[in-house]
């Protein structure tokens, strides 16, 4: 299969294509590219003196409608996959175990983020400093588990998993997501 190159991704800026569940690690990649994307986003509020509204709903809406249906993307379907399938000498344990204490640090500071972000929103207020060190703390968390997902994971993901398990994947996803399973059959990946 061809791999999509750089002109066919998306921007990162809104989120993921419903189309592309039908390539669920594709899909998942897609999702990545979002995050990193929320994290400039968060970088950039760190770094400026005014609030910036917009930025500040756009990251709201990422944290409490898009990060934690992808979360369980990974912990409920991806993760336990690739456990079964994977080899030793791919050690999974131990990448999983990486990936897992940056994700869990990040969303141990995630109701403190929403917090900040939710109490400018209300107030029309600025970010204290401590609020722009949990935010700083956070994105970095994150962009750690991206690392290790991107360059790790969804590598071996593409080599170990079997039409099933992506055909799986992609219905629970969608599933996940209120749309129809079973349907738009899975595109090797």
């Amino acid at each position: 299969m061809k791999r999509a190159g750089p002109s066919q991704r998306g921007s990162g800026q809104s989120p993921t294509d419903p189309g592309l569940l039908a390539r669920p690690l594709d899909f998942i990649s897609e999702d990545h590219l979002r995050e990193r994307q929320i994290c400039a986003e968060i970088d950039a509020l760190v770094a400026t003196d005014t609030f910036e509204r917009t930025a500040g709903v756009a990251i709201l809406r990422f944290l409490n409608e898009e990060l934690g249906v992808h979360l369980r993307d990974e912990v409920e379907d991806l993760f336990p996959v690739l456990e079964r399938r994977c080899t030793q000498e791919d050690s999974i344990d131990t990448v999983l175990g990486r990936i897992r204490v940056d994700r869990d640090q990040a969303l141990s500071l995630l109701p403190r983020v929403r917090e900040a972000i939710a109490g400018c929103l209300d107030c029309g207020g600025k970010l204290s400093a401590t609020d722009r060190e949990v935010l700083a703390r956070f994105a970095a968390h994150v962009r750690r588990h991206l690392v290790a997902e991107n360059a790790i994971l969804l590598p071996i993901a593409r080599a170990r998993l079997t039409r099933g398990d992506l055909r799986r994947l992609s219905d629970h996803m969608r599933d996940r997501r209120g749309l129809p399973v079973g349907t738009g059959g899975v595109h090797a990946e």
